[in-house]
């Protein structure tokens, strides 16, 4: 467990670059600095815009399916490829992160998800291409997200990682938000095919900050012993690694099955759309609020100290729906669950610490393919029970069966100790 660092000077933005460990700097880092990294802005603003015309194209793509098909189950596959190709993106794809260029390897997942939603604006595209293109795009989604992800490690060091990471995921929770309602809005003027044209010109855009505003780096396999055959499944065999990837699939698991019956609940409660949108933001809200509290009034050691605390509680505030709350305790609980995940800035350091730097891209993938496809197994599963079982009941369950779940993969956690010994292992081999 590392201390606090003393207060009294502000960390210049080429000390944020150059600190491997945050014990091993005298002061400590704050958002503000991590902004200060110019490269991390560019990497930021590429963000904005890919989550951004990510959303334009899931909006525009259900409205188009649903014209052209006239059925709800085929709109809402649309929804459900969003989550379950990054399964196959993740163990098909992953590698490539640590074999090939960063930067180059950015650009091109944007170039071709911009072609991709650029063939789905073509009037001739049939529905059933509308769909293998969707499919195409989500496999895409976790070999960008993994690559980004280990790049930030190459950019940011020590906590100013761990905070850069925690702007990543604050931008895409906001970004999602902002953009489903600007998304909606957008089809009152523009044709559907029209608003894929602005998701089209979001991924260019994207593609050109990355190209213009990041280093040329080398690739991390060039940077070592290339890795060999098996390497997720070394990944996946080490103790540590494997009990954190648990740590970050499990309870994003059953949040989500919140929203699975988030429209059944909403009419329950006689709430309303309103009171649909007001429960689906509430979650995203809460994260927000818990990770820009947890990392600009904590330091690297407090964040550490709360964060298995915070995982293991972090499911029981849906547990709390077995009372049958009222819409307003409804979306105050769904703030708490969002608030809870603040463990995942102790869970960022502790994650680059365990994986060795040759296989960062191929580990960063896995972790978020993981999470997306669990994401999509959590919701389906929220929407199927909630058609036989009353809302409340089936959020009730989530939360309670998630808090169990958190809690033994937090004892592996605990077991596995400060995971450094994988990447030593790894270094030793090489």
């Amino acid at each position: 467990m590392v201390t606090d660092p003393p207060a009294g000077r502000r960390v210049r933005p080429r000390e944020v670059r150059e600190d491997l460990h945050p014990e091993e700097d005298s002061a400590p880092v704050t958002y503000r600095d991590v902004l200060a990294v110019r490269e991390f802005r560019t990497i930021l603003a590429a963000h904005v815009l890919s989550v951004a015309g990510g959303v334009f194209a899931e909006i525009s793509l259900a409205v188009l399916v649903f014209r052209q098909t006239g059925s709800a189950l085929l709109t809402g596959l649309v929804f459900a490829l969003g989550f379950l190709p990054y399964a196959v993106g993740a163990a098909l794809l992953s590698g490539l992160a640590d074999r090939y260029p960063p930067r180059r390897l950015l650009v091109a997942c944007d170039l071709l998800c911009a072609a991709c939603m650029a063939l789905m604006a073509v009037p001739a595209t049939p529905a059933a291409a509308l769909f293998v293109l969707r499919f195409a795009v989500a496999s895409i989604a976790p070999l960008f997200t993994g690559t980004r992800a280990a790049s930030l490690a190459d950019i940011l060091r020590g906590d100013a990682y761990v905070l850069g990471r925690s702007l990543v995921r604050i931008v895409a929770q906001s970004s999602q938000i902002a953009g489903y309602g600007l998304g909606g809005l957008a089809l009152v003027w523009l044709p559907p095919r029209a608003a894929l044209c602005v998701a089209v010109g979001t991924f260019l855009g994207s593609a050109l900050l990355l190209r213009l505003g990041t280093g040329d780096r080398p690739a991390r396999a060039a940077r070592a012993a290339a890795p060999g055959t098996g390497a997720t499944r070394r990944l996946l065999g080490d103790p540590r690694i494997r009990a954190l990837l648990l740590m970050w699939w499990i309870p994003p698991m059953f949040f989500v099955v919140a929203e699975g019956a988030a429209a059944p609940f909403a009419d329950a409660a006689g709430a309303g759309a309103a009171g649909f949108g007001l429960f689906l933001a509430a979650m995203p809200a809460g994260t927000v609020a818990g990770e820009v509290l947890a990392g600009t009034l904590l330091g690297p050691a407090a964040r550490d100290r709360i964060a298995l605390p915070l995982a293991a509680v972090s499911a029981l505030p849906m547990a709390a729906f077995a009372l049958r709350p009222a819409l307003p305790a409804a979306v105050g609980l769904m703030l708490l669950t969002g608030a809870c995940a603040a463990y995942t800035l102790g869970m960022d350091r502790w994650f680059a610490d365990a994986v060795p730097e040759r296989l960062r891209g191929r580990a960063m993938s896995v972790l978020g393919g993981g999470v997306m496809t669990l994401q999509g197994l959590g919701m389906a599963a929220g929407g199927a029970a909630a058609d036989v079982l009353p809302p409340y009941a089936v959020i009730a369950a989530g939360g309670a069966i998630g808090t169990l779940s958190v809690l033994g993969v937090l004892r592996s956690v605990r077991a596995t100790g400060t995971g450094r010994s994988y990447r030593s292992r790894e270094e030793v081999t090489t």
